[in-house]
């Protein structure tokens, strides 16, 4: 079933890094451009790697798009004229974000979101399961794995050419030069705790 504009949705675009995410995001906004929707594109501020204000993809695909810094921002740039939201990395938000996001979609607005589902633990980040909850459709992409050539659905973070470690920070920005797209097998976090001893 396809919902009609005035009702309002939430979509979210999820997987690990290098699946194409934002590239997917853009390729929607563009479609919605073409069909003269009023669409605004926000990203967190502190998502800088690849411009101030564009949201970018790993190939340079790229649109315009607004930093904010908290969910709350959104208020001053939604208007009752704006029909589409866009956000990417929205995990990088506070935890408002789902309450504010499902307001917007009670209003009537179609509410794109794109997002990493899981940390560089390959535990839930943040609010995102709350989204993948209230959301009437979820996209789950996967990227290819650098070790094995299997689908990728786990983000390795690498640091001085090794595995993260268990206790490290949860968000640390980066691209390729910190962050690899590893299928289960391949992934690794060091002194990750096991919760159940192999028998």
């Amino acid at each position: 079933m396809v919902l009609k504009q005035k009702e309002g949705w939430i979509e979210v675009i999820t997987g690990p890094m290098f699946a194409g995410k934002t590239e997917e995001m853009i390729r929607r906004v563009r479609r919605l451009e073409y069909a003269k929707k009023n669409i605004v594109v926000f990203k967190p501020e502190i998502d800088n790697r690849y411009g101030e204000s564009e949201i970018v993809s790993h190939n340079k695909s790229k649109t315009k798009s607004i930093n904010i810094a908290r969910a709350e921002d959104m208020f001053k740039h939604v208007t009752k004229e704006t029909d589409v939201i866009a956000i990417d990395e929205v995990q990088f938000l506070d935890g408002k974000t789902p309450e504010i996001i499902e307001h917007f979609a009670d209003q009537g607005k179609r509410v794109i979101v794109g997002g990493l589902d899981t940390d560089f633990r390959a535990e839930p980040f943040s609010f995102m399961p709350t989204l993948l909850s209230i959301a009437e459709y979820v996209t789950k992409l996967s990227a290819v794995c650098v070790k094995c050539g299997s689908p990728a659905t786990r983000t390795q973070r690498i640091v001085d050419g090794k595995p993260a470690r268990y206790m490290d920070p949860i968000v640390l920005i980066g691209a390729s030069e910190s962050y690899e797209a590893r299928c289960r097998k391949c992934h690794r976090v060091y002194r990750k705790p096991k919760p159940y001893k192999e028998r």
